[in-house]
This record gives structure tokens, sequence and C-alpha cells, in this order.
């Protein structure tokens, strides 16, 4: 049983992540987030009193990682009471084995924990629609062909899918009466 409590003390807050484990796609990282806008529906995804983390397993060379966090962080600094936090997939491969994708242990994957460290779900490595084209296409298509459209893909998405499919995980109660 993963220890979400310790693994939150060890994780990095984005800028930390950004400044210390982004050392080849850094600029990226700091465009998108820099860029990113979080639309009006999604900064009123959680009700007052309620508390939400993103424990994000990324690493910095991972285009779907660099396309997705700064967003989700982007959201997470819009919203009260949401906060975000990234380990690496290589210093931790026991978290990474448990979200495994078909097999393969692909990034990002955001884990969402409560106010008390308890996983509700969890979203990755890409958006649904996305990853459906992807491997529609992955053995048809050369990797730099399908990483081009990729990154167009998310250029036109501006982060939208990726914030409505990690919102659906939130596990978020109604507020009666309010």
């Amino acid at each position: 049983m993963l220890n979400f409590r310790a693994l939150w003390s060890q994780a990095l807050p984005f800028e930390e992540f950004v400044a210390t484990s982004a050392v080849q796609y850094r600029g990226l990282w700091e465009t998108i987030h820099r860029l990113a806008r979080v639309p009006a529906w999604a900064e009123t995804m959680l009700p007052p009193g309620q508390a939400r983390r993103l424990l994000v397993i990324a690493e910095d060379w991972c285009g779907d990682a660099s396309n997705t966090v700064p967003v989700l962080n982007r959201w997470v600094e819009s919203v009260s009471g949401m906060s975000l936090r990234i380990i690496r997939r290589d210093e931790h491969p026991e978290v990474m084995n448990r979200y495994l994708t078909n097999g393969a242990r692909s990034i990002p994957i955001v884990i969402v924990l409560d106010e008390d460290f308890q996983e509700l779900g969890h979203w990755g490595p890409r958006p649904a629609e996305l990853q459906a084209w992807v491997m529609a296409n992955r053995a048809t298509m050369p990797k730099d062909a399908r990483y081009k459209e990729t990154r167009r893909w998310y250029a036109r998405d501006h982060g939208e899918s990726t914030i409505r499919e990690v919102s659906a995980v939130l596990g978020v109660r109604e507020r009666v009466g309010g």
C-alpha cells in the first residue's frame, strides 16, 4: 500500500520541479505554464472547505507531461483548496508500477488525493481523445510525425480536455442549499 502522505512530502511543487528537474525542456514547461488559461467553469470546481491534492508522476523529457502538467498547475493556482506536487517517474518505480497504461510506464499520471491523502482516482497519460488517436496511429505513423500532430492537438485544445477529465476524478461532493 502506498503512503501518499509520505510521497506528498517528498514531491516537488511545480516551480521547484521546473527549476531543478526540467533541464532539457525547461523553456517549454515555463512557456506552456505562462500561456495557460483556465476556463471559467473550472475555477469553481471545488466547494469551499474541500481540498484536493494532485500528485503527478512526470519527467522533463515527456511531451505529454510538458503539455498537461503546466496547465494543471495553472488550474490549481486558480482554485482555492487545490494543490499540485510532482514526483519523478524514474525515482519512484513502486508508484509508477501501480499506474501502468497497457503495461507501459506512460506518464504523466495524476493521482487525485483528498484532504486525508486518500486516493480518489487517477488520470493519464493523456486526454482520452488524443490517447485514442495515438493508439490508432502508432503502428502506421512515424514517431516524429505522430509527435508533431500530438503537439498540434494540444495547441488546439489549450488544456481544456485535460482539466475536464481530471476534474471528473476530483470526487467533489455537491453543496446542499448553496
